[in-house]
């Protein structure tokens, strides 16, 4: 199996997304980076954010070393709202006054018992993983059903619909999301907008390197038998974006190679 920076440093080009523009948030590292790679890989302009300028700059150069076109992005998706909503306007006019895809990647996860969860890392999961998506998309959403064409694409999490003993507001705010994209669905899909989920399974990312022996062992026994790679969950959202899966609203895709449905032992 080619590993992630592999595939990322060697896509092939298509202008299956040429002329569309996307915000992908939280795309320094990990799934939000090689979902801009992969969308900029078939001619989309991506506007890549996160909250460090300096990382930000170098997924940018990146993709435009390979040929894309891609522009920075800073943006705290913990900010308050009106915070929010001014950051959507600049990714607006970054994107040359239209923005026709909105990838909610940006999320953080620490986990622990329900007991020993720190208050600020509750205060964070609710605005990152929640408020901010529901902020952007209403400050987004509406101008796309106004033309009567764009996307969103909420990344979730295979957690969201399994109780484990550990990380119970995660996989609440990973249920959450799941359930904005299907009232999103129904709100904005009649004037054009789709909007579906990707729900990863154990993922490999340079955030939770340290745990990889844990990920080799939770995913053994899965169908797949390896951890979920970045580029995979990528190219699942490429093609909601994209007009192959004009047909689907509301729904969650998962990339978790048999995780959340199947047994082997």
């Amino acid at each position: 199996m080619r590993s992630n920076h592999d595939v990322l440093s060697t896509l092939p080009r298509d202008d299956r997304l040429a002329g569309r523009t996307a915000w992908v948030t939280g795309s320094t590292s990990g799934i939000g980076e090689a979902v801009a790679h992969v969308l900029a890989a078939s001619g989309a302009t991506v506007l890549v954010s996160g909250r460090d300028a300096a990382r930000a700059d170098a997924v940018t150069a990146a993709i435009a070393a390979a040929g894309g076109t891609a522009h920075t992005l800073v943006a705290d998706l913990a900010a308050p709202p009106a915070q929010l909503r001014a950051t959507a306007a600049r990714a607006v006019e970054l994107a040359g006054g239209r923005l026709d895809v909105l990838v909610n990647n940006a999320g953080v996860y620490p986990v622990s018992a329900t007991e020993d969860l720190a208050d600020d890392d509750l205060e964070s999961m609710l605005a990152v993983n929640v408020r901010a998506p529901h902020v952007l998309v209403g400050a987004l959403a509406p101008a796309m059903a106004d033309r009567g064409d764009g996307v969103v694409v909420d990344i979730g999490s295979w957690m969201a619909r399994v109780g484990s003993p550990f990380g119970a507001m995660y996989t609440a705010t990973k249920a959450a999301l799941e359930q904005l994209t299907r009232s999103w669905a129904a709100e904005y899909g009649p004037r054009g907008v789709r909007v579906n989920t990707v729900a990863p399974g154990v993922t490999a990312t340079p955030g939770n390197a340290e745990a990889a022996a844990v990920l080799d062992q939770m995913t053994a026994s899965t169908v797949a038998g390896r951890p979920v790679r970045p580029v995979d969950v990528a190219l699942a959202v490429r093609w909601l974006v994209s007009d192959e899966a004009a047909f689907v609203h509301g729904t969650t895709v998962d990339v978790d190679g048999g995780i959340s449905t199947t047994r082997l032992g």
